[in-house]
């Protein structure tokens, strides 16, 4: 049941109840006949709202829509779905407040980072506005007389994207602002431990479609579980899946998808790592580390959980992580000042108890007792051999390393299973073009001089490995939602054949 308290009050102005939400935006219509859960607040487990989830029943009514409404979309010019996109950005900037506080109430993140979150939604929907008009395709040399063979760039029909709890709606934007302006329809399915956003989200750009007298079933959404997520992966109409979660079950996503010859964007686990060099800026080092492992309580893909530390300078900069760490509020996350919030569940926090065996504890090391899943900024230092230190752990937790040379600090960020994001801090250009070259950092994020966190939506996000191999966002990423035609086109009267070939 929904709380009645002054905290929750702000709901209503995103469309939403404090008590009973259907979960499910198919065919241009709320409903839902699945299960009715409860969605809870980490900071204390308490019951935010309810809501209803989909059923097979409704995934279905959904999917028939969505491919009706594909017909539709597809043939609508490409600057025109980049105004769709850019309203619905503008819808989002009129709600960024509420969203950005929904958002940190109900995933747990601090508030400055809620709304950070929801505004880059709101930047990729710029970007997909200007991408409308660049959806360009090549023109190519025929070696034979009058003919001409160019690149044809059209839609796949219908997107589906599986989006996890700790960016709730970055991640959607990422998948879903390209998606659209490049002719596909969505097909939604948000993480189910945060399925307000999911429904706030919908409702602005429904109002947009609506608005537009454009199909609903453009952009379907469901609220669920595994049941709702292995039917995307199964379903014949939907070309391309975007999943974003744990290796273990992007493995899975990937051989369902495969298995009907459709296509995966993967998004998976990081197990990121910072470098810090003997000749670095040790204070802009020490900053970049803080936030890097300690923002979004350790929750983001991107987290530093391994930081490299060259024997020269261990000492010091732990000395001053050390200071900083003893510094950070812990708290509710909607409060001012508060730097790390819980954990998003209670599973969570078992977890992060598993993390720090193994090592030396540094700082932190505790779980901290009461209603929420709170948990102390840890830092351990322990051997990059250790088996905790090669798998990813969702929390506060950073293993500092200690080594001698460049080429073994390499060694140690590439010696893990994942390949998502790096960063090394340094003055020497040699150190930083090997780093960035092919005998440094095999990730598919390599920063100098930067925290692993925080990436802009003008590059391609995404890793190597056991990442996923997928891009999103930025750069020519546009490309894996599109279907590629290569045409030759012949424009005169003979008919000559490629290669030479004379046939009769």
């Amino acid at each position: 049941m929904g709380s009645a308290s002054k905290e929750y009050e702000f709901l209503s102005e995103i469309g939403l109840s404090s008590s009973h939400n259907l979960g499910n935006y198919v065919g241009g219509k709320w409903l839902g006949n699945g299960p009715l859960v409860s969605t809870l607040n980490p900071a204390n487990n308490q019951p935010i709202a309810q809501v209803v989830e989909a059923s097979l029943e409704d995934y279905e009514i959904g999917l028939k829509a969505c491919e009706e409404a594909a017909k539709t979309w597809m043939q609508v010019p490409a600057p025109k779905r980049g105004d769709i996109v850019r309203q619905i950005g503008d819808a989002l900037r009129s709600k960024l407040d509420y969203l950005g506080r929904l958002l940190s109430l109900e995933m747990g993140k601090i508030l400055a980072e809620g709304i950070g979150e929801v505004q880059e939604v709101i930047d990729m929907c710029d970007f997909a506005v200007g991408l409308s008009r660049q959806l360009n395709g090549s023109v190519i040399p025929s070696e034979r007389p009058n003919h001409m063979m160019l690149e044809m760039w059209n839609p796949l029909g219908i997107v589906g994207v599986i989006t996890a709890f700790n960016f709730p709606c970055a991640v959607l934007g990422w998948n879903a602002c390209i998606a659209l302006v490049c002719g596909n329809c969505v097909v939604w399915k948000g993480a189910p431990t945060t399925p307000l956003i999911t429904i706030a989200m919908t409702k602005l750009v429904a109002e947009v479609l609506e608005k537009n007298h454009l199909p609903g079933a453009i952009f379907t959404a469901m609220c669920g579980g595994a049941e709702i997520g292995e039917a995307i992966a199964k379903d014949t109409r939907i070309p391309l899946v975007s999943f974003t979660g744990s290796s273990k079950v992007g493995l899975t996503v990937q051989q369902t998808v495969s298995a009907r010859s459709g296509k995966t964007l993967l998004e998976l686990s990081g197990n990121n790592a910072i470098i810090v060099m003997d000749d670095a800026d040790i204070q802009l080092a020490a900053r970049s580390v803080l936030f890097a492992a300690v923002g979004t309580a350790g929750q983001r893909c991107t987290t530093c959980r391994r930081l490299l530390l060259h024997e020269s300078v261990y000492d010091k900069v732990l000395e001053q992580l050390l200071t900083s760490y003893k510094q950070v509020k812990i708290g509710d996350p909607l409060e001012k000042g508060t730097l790390l919030g819980p954990l998003h569940t209670p599973e969570s926090k078992k977890n992060f108890e598993k993390g720090i065996e193994g090592g030396k504890v540094l700082t932190g090391g505790k779980a901290v007792e009461g209603e929420g899943n709170f948990v102390e900024p840890t830092i351990i230092e322990i051997s990059s051999d250790a088996a905790v230190v090669k798998e990813e752990l969702f929390a506060p937790v950073l293993y500092a390393l200690k080594f001698k040379t460049f080429e073994e600090a390499v060694a140690i960020n590439n010696s893990v299973p994942q390949g998502l994001s790096s960063s090394i801090f340094t003055r020497s250009p040699e150190n930083i073009f090997k780093w960035i070259g092919p005998m440094g950092s095999d990730c598919g994020i390599v920063n100098v001089n930067i925290p692993t966190n925080g990436a802009e939506i003008g590059g391609a996000f995404g890793g190597e490995k056991a990442t996923g191999g997928g891009r999103e966002a930025g750069s020519d990423s546009w490309k894996q939602y599109m279907r590629r035609s290569t045409c030759t086109i012949n424009y005169g009267n003979e008919l000559p054949l490629a290669q030479g070939i004379n046939f009769g």
